[in-house]
């Protein structure tokens, strides 16, 4: 059944200082704590100093509780700030994502860790770690970050839930999507699925899925789950192409295929992060692609569009396209989805500030939100 939406493109914040910009920008909302029972959303990002590679701050966040009319300003959770790992190494916390978890009633940020021996990048052979936090949303503040106990496997040395958006079933256990470097010296990247226990405080890993792997080079990494008709999704990151894989059950997946559309060609879209924005009558994924005259963004990562996906052949009907957040010169892929109500959802992005020069096509480091607001209810929110 076709689904109707239309897309309100707002600047949530902007401003670019030369030496830093705001990354990872993602939101979280809590059902009626906002002003006259309207949901708070809380959107999580850190600051990336541009002249190093991947090199990031202490998490912030920004919060509106009457629906994006006014927001906070930047507020830092020291919580989720660098510390101090021993022998010259420092860590923090990256790619981070915010999720309302129902039955527990709690703001449940994921993401994975970081390491460095300086501000040039972090370290090529480091451990990591799946990172989560919990949201206080009277206190307005994020607990100390805790990392999940993982088996003692040589794969696990190394994993992590970064950029992941996670499914929660009706149980309230979690879908949470993991990847993984099989041995620590090689960059090569497999994915699994990972069922969850999360009690309001500690994330406790029940039982694993099978192996994602692709030759393509660095594997498969950044993985996203969703459910609709019944199955589960999996939309996957690789250096060459995007690629999906097919579940029953969300812990064990078909083979991985390329990303295409219905006619049959690649979507084109590569390197970066692709998510899903589910309704209960349509499925679609959000995404970057080549060919939409974005030959000078940084692997293309802008615009980011929205297009629905034809569940039976899990391929992209390209009639459906439409653009989400426009390009100016700056990388969006770093990108949420956020399901606000069963009304709306949102797309939040930040302009990442990288390469220098990107700010002449007229990107500032805004930070933007793309209101999906849907012409009949989600059936699929859960409050």
């Amino acid at each position: 059944m076709s689904v109707d939406y239309s897309i309100d493109l707002e600047a949530i914040r902007s401003g670019f200082d030369g030496e830093t910009c705001w990354v990872h920008a993602r939101g979280g909302a809590i059902p009626g704590a906002g002003d006259k029972g309207a949901p708070a959303v809380v959107v999580t990002m850190q600051k990336l100093l541009l002249s190093g590679s991947d090199v990031f701050f202490t998490i912030h966040d920004m919060r509106t509780d009457d629906l994006g009319v006014t927001w906070s300003e930047p507020t830092p959770h020291e919580g989720l700030g660098r510390w101090d790992a021993g022998q010259g190494v420092t860590g923090a916390v990256c790619d981070f994502t915010p999720q309302w978890h129902a039955q527990t009633g709690t703001l449940l940020g994921t993401g994975h860790t970081v390491y460095y021996r300086d501000d040039s990048g972090p370290m090529h052979v480091r451990p990591r770690e799946a990172a989560y936090s919990v949201y206080d949303p009277e206190a307005r503040s994020w607990s100390q970050a805790r990392f999940m106990e993982m088996p003692d496997e040589p794969r696990f040395q190394n994993s992590g839930a970064g950029c992941v958006q996670r499914f929660d079933l009706e149980d309230g256990t979690i879908l949470l999507p993991l990847c993984y470097r099989p041995q620590m010296e090689v960059a090569h990247m497999e994915t699994v699925s990972a069922r969850c226990r999360f009690d309001g405080e500690t994330l406790e890993l029940l039982e694993l899925g099978n192996a994602l792997a692709c030759e393509d080079p660095r594997g498969l990494c950044e993985p996203s789950i969703t459910r609709f008709g019944g199955r589960f999704f999996m939309t996957l990151r690789n250096d060459v192409r995007g690629y999906v894989a097919a579940s029953e059950d969300g812990l064990n997946f078909g083979e991985p295929i390329p990303w295409r559309f219905d006619d049959g060609e690649e979507l084109g879209s590569y390197n970066t992060q692709t998510h899903w924005l589910t309704h209960s009558d349509a499925l679609y994924l959000v995404y970057t692609r080549r060919g939409l005259e974005n030959d000078h963004v940084f692997r293309h990562r802008a615009p980011l569009m929205v297009g629905e996906v034809d569940p039976e052949r899990i391929c992209v009907i390209r009639e459906t396209e439409r653009e989400a957040v426009p390009e100016r010169g700056a990388r969006l892929g770093n990108f949420g989805v956020c399901d606000v109500s069963a009304d709306e959802s949102w797309i939040i992005a930040a302009e990442w500030m990288q390469p220098a020069g990107c700010e002449r096509y007229g990107s500032d480091n805004t930070i933007w939100c793309a209101r999906v607001r849907w012409d009949r209810p989600n059936e699929a929110f859960r409050a």
